[in-house]
């Protein structure tokens, strides 16, 4: 006993944080292993978990799962961390991967972690190696948060060290665990599962189009040909995030691939997830495993290091982690998207059982260290070193959240895409609503495509793997756009009716700047390629006719959209060109006109009215014209004292706005002035640092909960929308794409100012 007791003296209490079996993640599987192997190694330490949920109502957890975050709840986090505090936990363990977690990049962890007051190891499941920079960032602040992390592979070893500057000291390398099986030969049982007498090839894992296994089926026709007895099994359900986005299309494809090669009769689709004995008897009847991913970019695999770990022979395409576990002889390498290569191998493998049992022999061998019971050791030995060195060098509290006023007092609600999802069809998102039915009476617009499609954009850059379905929603709006642009006159169409007939060849200059607002986003946000490709061409096409555009609000939204651009293609001269001149453009409207009592470029205040200090905001930043900033933020500020009463927003009305020295309309307030004095609001607390800017953007944001003259929401919980505008005899009840899309835009912008708050904030505070 003595051996064991010096892993873990002194610890009592060690909380696991991560998904959780029974939910269908490779993640819940490593996580829920990883409890009963320390369980299993140290049973007299209370060792349990806490669940991240990717919907409301969870799982039915075991007895271990104590504790149930919502991912995509803000307040949650905040819950976890008291519990954990109050529960004495001595060690928090974190299975990282940015999409378990809310907020952009899965922020959201690092306000938990920033009031925990006991050490905190976390496990790297994802270590990017050209990370944006919000995740470079979180990754940063994971890093600092966190006494030691651990990777499972020395890829991810390399790629902390000399792309995010960790401390070598502080990254430990622990194998991905794996279950303690026999070497047995794989006829075994073979009988069981009726392919007795066949070579059997295997693949296993939640499927999803990156798992490359068309590549395997167009290799089995020459393998056939030689072995006719060969099976090929693939096992495993559709990965869930998958089937909701996209529903069982790549299964469907694989079948209609096998009927297409004529190999029906070789090919076994198990579309289960099958617990972990199962598994181990799948495993042990494959003659060969096979790994076929399509990129590069994969860390770890658990299912690889389960087929070493079961004594399979490999083959695999150049992975990070199989190019690394499958050196020395212990599996073969072929390249991507070579089903030549990977017919070449398999039959070579089958044509030598010498050389294949002595790859088996030597996988096995190899991932003896890698067994759970091995692996819990080393994760015991880590938690006891950092508690020891934590008693000995106590480290400052992170406390993030008490410094950041709004956020004590106000959680911001969850994004919620259905409303937005129930209005696009396949043309489009539609206008107009009647209650929150689409009204399709009014057909479509440039101007709420062009919104939807920031929406969708914003969504992916900071949460691309959230099961929104955002790329298929970005490709709806972008084949919007696309059709919008006429090519001829090189301006956008703007209003199109229910039977996709364009009421005019061109729309306002508001319209074609919105679009070019999206469509610079959608170039500085979007990862897919083909919709990357698109965007960067219709934006360079769009952008030839605004230097003839005067209207203010055109401008700003050209503006911001410009300036997204340049953040992915700083060196573009001739979009730095066009910048330079509507930049100068807005500012000197605003000279010509601005006075003292009236500080704005126009006669009077309309709609949009926070996106012009918005733009000037941002051109001065960029461009370092202190002179725009100063204008921008003594428009903001006028705005803002004539917009508030009583500490709520009151916007302007737009039942007859405010002209200068006239009445100012009190109603009707529509969502989107709240919306674009948020984000300058926020672009103001960027530049300036003063915490009154963050608080007025949270009251500016307050107005779609219900802090306002009536004291009723707009924002409705249930559909994901918001009401069309406040009346001064009530809300407004229908629910259209402006509104909606406000609303959402303004609830983004607040989740990543919240985000980098919280990544911003100094790391030694007061003391524990």
């Amino acid at each position: 006993m003595t051996s064991v007791i010096k892993y873990y003296e002194g610890i009592n209490s060690v909380a696991v944080i991560g998904n959780y079996l029974p939910r269908q993640c490779g993640i819940a599987t490593f996580t829920t292993d990883l409890v009963e192997g320390l369980s299993a190694e140290a049973p007299d330490i209370n060792c349990w978990a806490a669940a991240m949920n990717d919907k409301p109502e969870g799982y039915p957890y075991p007895e271990k799962v104590r504790f149930e975050i919502n991912q995509n709840k803000l307040s949650d986090y905040s819950m976890a961390s008291q519990f954990l505090n109050i529960s004495q936990t001595d060690i928090v363990c974190v299975q990282h991967e940015y999409g378990l977690f809310g907020g952009p990049a899965g922020s959201h962890l690092l306000k938990l972690l920033g009031d925990l007051r006991m050490p905190v190891v976390t496990t790297l499941h994802t270590v990017l190696k050209d990370p944006p920079p919000e995740y470079r960032a979180v990754m940063g602040k994971l890093s600092e948060l966190s006494d030691k992390l651990v990777v499972m592979s020395h890829k991810a070893f390399d790629f902390l060290k000399e792309i995010y500057a960790v401390p070598e000291e502080k990254v430990v390398f622990i194998h991905h665990g794996i279950p303690d099986t026999p070497f047995i030969d794989p006829s075994f049982n073979k009988d069981k599962f009726g392919v007795e007498g066949k070579q059997v090839l295997l693949t296993f894992g939640l499927l999803s189009p990156n798992k490359g296994i068309e590549n395997v089926l167009q290799a089995l026709p020459a393998v056939i040909n030689k072995y006719p007895d060969l099976a090929y099994i693939i096992l495993g359900a559709t990965h869930p995030h998958i089937l909701k986005q996209h529903g069982d299309a790549y299964r469907i494809m694989l079948q209609q691939l096998v009927r297409e090669l004529h190999i029906g009769a070789h090919v076994i689709f198990q579309n289960r997830f099958v617990e972990l004995n199962e598994l181990c008897e799948f495993l042990g009847i494959a003659d060969i495993y096979t790994t076929p991913y399509l990129e590069e970019a994969q860390i770890t695999s658990g299912t690889l290091a389960y087929a070493m770990g079961t004594g399979k022979a490999i083959i695999s395409t150049p992975y990070w982690y199989a190019t690394e576990m499958l050196a020395d002889g212990r599996g073969r390498i072929v390249p991507f998207r070579d089903p030549d290569a990977m017919a070449q191998q398999i039959i070579d493998l089958l044509d030598n059982d010498v050389e294949r049992h002595a790859m088996r022999k030597k996988a096995y061998t190899f991932t003896r260290e890698a067994v759970w019971k091995e692996v819990a050791r080393n994760y015991l030995q880590v938690f006891s070193d950092v508690r020891q060195n934590r008693t000995q060098n106590p480290r400052p509290r992170h406390s993030y959240v008490e410094n950041i006023k709004a956020i004590t007092n106000f959680d911001l609600p969850e994004i919620k895409l259905d409303h937005l999802k129930a209005f696009t069809d396949d043309t489009g998102i539609l206008q107009h609503a009647n209650y929150t039915i689409p009204d399709r009476t009014h057909g479509y617009c440039t101007d709420d495509n062009a919104r939807a499609l920031l929406v969708a954009a914003m969504g992916q850059r900071y949460r691309p793997t959230n099961g929104w379905g955002l790329d298929s929603l970005s490709g709806h709006y972008l084949g919007f756009l696309l059709y919008a642009f006429n090519e001829e006159k090189e301006r956008f169409r703007n209003f199109m009716t229910y039977s996709r007939q364009w009421t005019e060849e061109i729309g306002s200059e508001d319209a074609h700047g919105r679009a070019i607002w999206s469509l610079g986003s959608a170039v500085a946000f979007l990862q897919n390629p083909g919709h990357l490709a698109m965007s960067t061409t219709l934006f360079k096409k769009a952008l030839r006719a605004i230097e003839n555009f005067h209207s203010p609000r055109a401008i700003a939204f050209c503006l911001v959209g410009v300036h997204a651009y340049l953040d992915k293609f700083s060196g573009d001269s001739d979009v730095r060109r066009v910048r330079e001149i509507m930049a100068v453009r807005l500012f000197d409207q605003f000279k010509n006109h601005a006075t003292d009592d009236w500080p704005w470029l126009e006669n009077a205040l309309n709609y949009a009215n926070g996106k012009m200090p918005h733009a000037l905001l941002l051109s001065g930043q960029r461009m370092q014209r202190s002179d725009m900033v100063d204008m921008g933020l003594v428009a903001l500020k006028w705005l803002l004292a004539i917009q508030t009463e009583d500490g709520h927003f009151v916007p302007i009305g737009s039942n007859g706005w405010y002209g200068q020295g006239g009445p100012r309309a009190r109603f009707d307030q529509q969502p989107i002035e709240a919306s674009t004095m948020v984000e300058a609001c926020v672009k103001a607390f960027e530049i300036t640092r003063d915490q009154s800017w963050f608080d007025k953007a949270v009251m500016c944001f307050n107005w779609f909960l219900g802090h306002n003259d009536l004291n009723l929401p707009l924002y409705d919980a249930k559909t994901g929308g918001c009401r069309d505008g406040l009346m001064a005899d009530g809300i407004n009840q229908n629910e259209g794409a402006e509104s909606s899309l406000a609303w959402l835009l303004a609830l983004m912008a607040l989740q990543k100012l919240y985000a980098d708050e919280i990544l911003n904030q100094p790391s030694s505070q007061e003391p524990d």
